[in-house]
Formats: structure tokens, C-alpha cells, sequence
């Protein structure tokens, strides 16, 4: 009955499998949405909703503020006061030349939503893994617990953690490592590279996503701030290789 399909879309691959159906027309409407965030949000898109709103060109009724579109503009407006500027969208070069770049919230908002749309259809255990962000739902093909292999920041070829959860769960990790220092600090405009990589474990892969790039910004503060948050947990990796977590976050450990 098992699904699994990969698709190149939003500069990143989308792995996705499901379990416990054969429809293939829920991998076809999962793919058409995918396409559907990339077309609207993308800010390497002149032409994009995401780019027009950036360089001030839509008003209040424009047809591209569309529901989806002030959900994404709400909660990253509500992340700018919850981490002190720490996450801040409109504080960012955008490759589209203005400063207006929200991919940071809108990669995991879209696997939530992914998630969503899969619920939807009667599915229960599925794992829909974009660029490493990962929505899980129930359990893997043998009907154990999910169990994912968090990625060693210095080798590519190593897991440095391996992770054990049954879904529903949302996995989200931030670092330099595949695409050098690509994470600014919103405050001052420099890249952030203190930190080897940071883990959110918690029941939003949208929230977790966001989280993810707040604690790798604020450092090994950042545990004690994601605290605040029920049901997250986290886990911070050095470049000398040492690790540090909150305390639910060994729960997630695979034994």
C-alpha cells in the first residue's frame, strides 16, 4: 500500500512517503501544493507575491494577500516580538533584492500544511521530508516508532543522532553546514556560525522550523528561551563536538 515519490521544488527536494495508502492522487496534490508555496513565496521569483510585497507593491485588498499569504505574514510579525528581533523576516537581504525574505517560517508552514492535506485523506502514518524538515504522522512502514538520523555537522557521510518518534511530530534542523553561513543575525546583518547545528523536536514543524533558526541565532542561550514553549525541545551541536539539550529533548533519542 506504501506511497513514496521525491520532488525538486523550492530549491530543495521533497521526500515524501506514505504508509497506509495507494492514492496516488494524494502525491499529485501534494506535489501541485508544493509548486503552489514555490510560485507564491519564493523570493528568487521577481514576478512572486513574496517579491511584490517586498518592494511595497500590494495593498490593503490586493488578490495576493490571500488567506495563506496573511497567515504567513501574522505569525512572522508575531516571531519578530516573541524572540526580540531574533527572527525577523523583514530584516533580511531577500534574493530579489529588497528585505523581505520569510522562507525561514514559510518551509516548515508548507510541510504543516503538507501534513494537513494528507490528514485530510484518512492517512495516519507518512513522513513528508523537505531539505531535511520533517512532518511525521503515526508510524514508519514496520509500525514502529519513526526513527531519523540527524546528519553530523562536519561529515556528510555521519549521523551525529539518531531520533525515535511516532507521529504526530515535527523535526527541524538549522546550521552552516550545507550551504555555508547562509543564517544572518536579523540585528546587526552578520552570519551567525558560533553554533555546529540546532534540533527542534515539537508537536508544529512550522513552530519547530522557526525555533530551529532562533536558538541557532541566540546561541546556547536559545535553550533556555525555546523553554518557554510547551512540547519543544531542542538540541545543540558545537563545532568542537560537544552537545548540549533541553531537558525533554533525550526522550526523542533513539535507545
Amino acid at each position: 500500500m506504501a506511497l513514496h515519490h521525491v520532488e525538486a521544488v523550492m530549491g530543495t527536494t521533497v521526500s515524501i512517503d506514505i504508509v497506509d495508502s495507494h492514492d496516488w492522487s494524494i502525491i499529485e496534490e501534494l506535489v501541485a501544493w508544493f509548486h503552489e508555496v514555490d510560485d507564491v513565496f519564493s523570493p528568487y521569483k521577481n514576478d512572486s507575491p513574496i517579491s511584490r510585497i517586498g518592494r511595497g507593491e500590494v495593498g490593503p485588498g490586493d488578490p495576493d494577500l490571500t488567506d495563506d499569504v496573511l497567515e504567513v505574514l501574522r505569525r512572522c510579525e508575531e516571531l519578530i516580538s516573541e524572540t526580540d528581533g531574533v527572527f525577523d523576516v523583514w530584516n533580511l537581504p531577500s534574493p530579489n533584492g529588497t528585505r523581505f525574505d520569510p522562507c525561514g517560517y514559510v518551509k516548515g508552514w508548507s510541510i504543516e500544511r503538507a501534513a494537513a492535506l494528507v490528514e485530510a485523506q484518512g492517512v495516519h502514518d507518512y513522513c513528508i521530508n523537505c531539505g531535511g524538515d520533517m512532518a511525521l504522522g503515526g508510524r514508519n512502514h514496520d509500525g514502529a516508532p519513526w526513527r531519523i538520523g540527524i546528519r553530523h555537522p562536519d561529515d556528510p557521510a555521519a549521523i551525529s543522532i539518531v531520533l525515535e518518534a511516532e507521529g504526530p511530530m515535527g523535526i527541524a534542523t538549522s546550521g552552516s553546514y550545507e550551504r555555508g553561513a547562509h543564517i544572518l543575525d536579523p540585528r546587526d546583518g552578520l552570519p551567525v556560525t558560533d553554533l555546529a547545528g540546532v534540533t527542534v523536536v515539537g508537536p508544529s514543524i512550522a513552530e519547530a522550523d522557526a525555533f530551529a533558526t532562533t536558538v541557532y541565532v541566540m546561541g546556547l542561550p536559545g535553550l533556555a528561551w525555546l523553554d518557554r514553549y510547551p512540547g519543544y525541545s531542542a538540541c545543540v551541536m558545537t563545532h568542537d563536538g560537544e552537545m548540549f539539550t533541553t531537558d525533554q529533548f533525550d526522550a526523542h533519542l533513539a535507545r
